[in-house]
């Protein structure tokens, strides 16, 4: 297979969160990264695109699921469990659950950090990338 410089050109997208769901934004930054809508994809190659994700803030979640939805982690210590429900944790870090989203739709290999470092997250709309967006 022949790559042109088109096809193997990284694109950067900007997805504006506002008022969106955060399963389908995720899933579809997750497409973008891999380089899935590509004609030239291959899972062992490194192709995705680079993704700018503005008002993370505002994300859409219902009463219910903002409230019932947690996210924990561990500390490695004696009785080191923290569970936050997921309104408190996106006022704690904006941007965090579309990244933990992100990062669990990503294929489970060496390259999931490679396009994890092209995501880049911003809880407002403002961001330095203006000049590199294209889509």
């Amino acid at each position: 297979m022949v790559l042109s410089g088109l096809s193997a050109a990284r694109v950067w997208h900007l997805v504006d969160a506002k008022n969106k769901h955060l399963g389908r934004i995720a899933q579809r930054i997750a497409i973008a990264l891999t380089g899935k809508y590509k004609p030239t994809h291959n899972p062992a190659v490194d192709n995705g695109d680079y993704v700018v994700v503005v008002n993370a803030r505002n994300l859409d979640m219902s009463a219910q699921k903002s409230t019932a939805k947690t996210y924990r982690w561990h500390s490695g210590y004696q009785s080191g469990v923290t569970k936050l429900t997921y309104k408190e944790f996106s006022e704690l870090h904006p941007a965090a659950p579309i990244r933990k989203a992100v990062y669990g739709m990503l294929p489970k290999n060496n390259l999931r950090k490679e396009f994890m470092r092209r995501l880049k997250i911003f809880p407002d709309a403002e961001h330095p990338y203006e000049q590199n967006i294209l889509r």
